[in-house]
């Protein structure tokens, strides 16, 4: 059935586009096969990618930034599952983490470490947040920037949106390794880098931070990274605590990572729950949004993907209680799942609506994060240059 509806829709699109060609002469033909190749819906839909990298200084005072880091990160996934671009399209999201200024990292290296490549995998983000410690150090913005330039696989797509977002509280100019030619660089791969000083608004500026920001259109901001972010308790958020137990249950592992991914699952939920019974509550909330998918090892994600087929699984990579059934009974097991899952991601975002305009009625101050203020405020401002939009 999947086959047959690729075979259908890609055979109107082409029928669509040769009824157009045939209606035009030789001369504009090239102009509007190359209009046609270029605005395709099904491109669009594939490759609409944000890309975000996070630099942290992970040197001694930095404890209270990594923190907000674990903390804040289900805040920043919630409310860029609410973007939109172009026609609607909702965009993917990829972070990758690098980490600099720690004495634990090689000195020949420059104090820098990719911790993460650009992953959609919102669990193992969480994970290497949470691995993440501070040690004194040297911190080397100039450099950190331009690794992550030079590695990452940036996408080159001018009508999407990439960003760095570097964090620190030394000066920006430290190190051998010029942090304008890093910039250069940004500039040339249409990276946007924004800087987020840990300190006072005025020093950052005079350390050259919001220079780093100002050569890349990028956005300066300062934060007290050691604020204290006071979570409001609701009534609904031991409801979507428990409907996130639920939730779990839907998961059917399978394949190699199978297994370890889903105790992965609960470890960050433990880990979100270690912060505040809040930042548990958020990720629920973004287990529940379109972003949180793992078709890799969980068979009903996998299942809603047009390229993929369950015989395509060998029996002993399934879990035990599947590997005696039939294909047709694997299917059916797959799709009450799979309806299980959608109808308590429901009850989660009703619940969490309730639980928003609670906060709003009893919020008498700005208790929300400094990192994260500073981050989807610019998310937001540099996304609308790039025709992305929020609901």
């Amino acid at each position: 059935m999947k086959t047959l509806k690729k075979i259908t829709t890609s055979g109107l699109l082409l029928f669509g586009i040769s009824t157009v060609l045939g209606c035009v002469d030789e001369p504009k033909q090239k102009q509007i096969e190359l209009i046609a190749h270029a605005h395709s819906p099904l491109e669009i839909k594939k490759d609409n990618i944000v890309q975000i990298a996070l630099l942290l200084d992970t040197s001694n005072s930095m404890d209270g930034l990594i923190n907000q880091a674990k903390s804040q990160l289900w805040d920043i996934v919630n409310e860029f599952s609410l973007a939109k671009w172009g026609n609607d399209a909702r965009p993917n999201l990829q972070i990758a983490l690098y980490q600099y200024g720690n004495d634990n990292l090689s000195a020949d290296e420059g104090y820098i470490q990719q911790v993460l490549g650009f992953s959609s995998d919102l669990d193992e983000i969480s994970e290497k947040l949470f691995l993440l410690t501070t040690n004194g150090g040297e911190e080397y913005c100039g450099k950190v920037l331009q690794a992550s330039l030079a590695q990452l696989p940036w996408n080159k797509n001018p009508d999407l949106l990439r960003m760095i977002f570097i964090a620190g509280n030394e000066p920006f100019d430290q190190g051998q390794y010029n942090y304008k030619t890093a910039l250069t660089n940004a500039n040339e791969k249409d990276v946007v880098v924004n800087t987020i000083f840990c300190g006072n608004y005025d020093l950052g500026i005079n350390t050259n931070w919001k220079n780093g920001a100002t050569l890349t259109g990028g956005e300066y901001m300062a934060i007290d990274h050691n604020k204290e972010v006071v979570q409001i308790t609701t009534p609904y958020d031991e409801i979507i605590i428990k409907l996130n137990s639920r939730l779990n249950k839907t998961y059917i592992s399978y394949g190699s990572l199978g297994k370890s991914k889903y105790i992965a699952q609960e470890v960050q939920d433990r880990n979100a729950l270690s912060m505040q019974e809040a930042v548990a509550v958020k990720r629920a909330v973004s287990k529940s949004s379109r972003l949180y998918n793992n078709k890799k090892w969980d068979l009903v994600d996998a299942y809603d993907d047009a390229e993929f087929e369950i015989s395509s699984i060998e029996k002993d990579e399934l879990p035990e209680e599947l590997q005696s059934k039939s294909e047709n009974e694997i299917k059916k097991f797959v799709e009450s799942k799979k309806n299980e899952r959608e109808e308590i991601q429901k009850e989660i975002k009703k619940y969490n609506s309730k639980r928003l305009t609670y906060i709003t009625e009893n919020q008498k101050n700005n208790n929300s994060g400094e990192l994260e203020n500073a981050m989807i405020q610019a998310i937001k401002k540099q996304a609308a240059s790039k025709n992305y939009r929020w609901d």
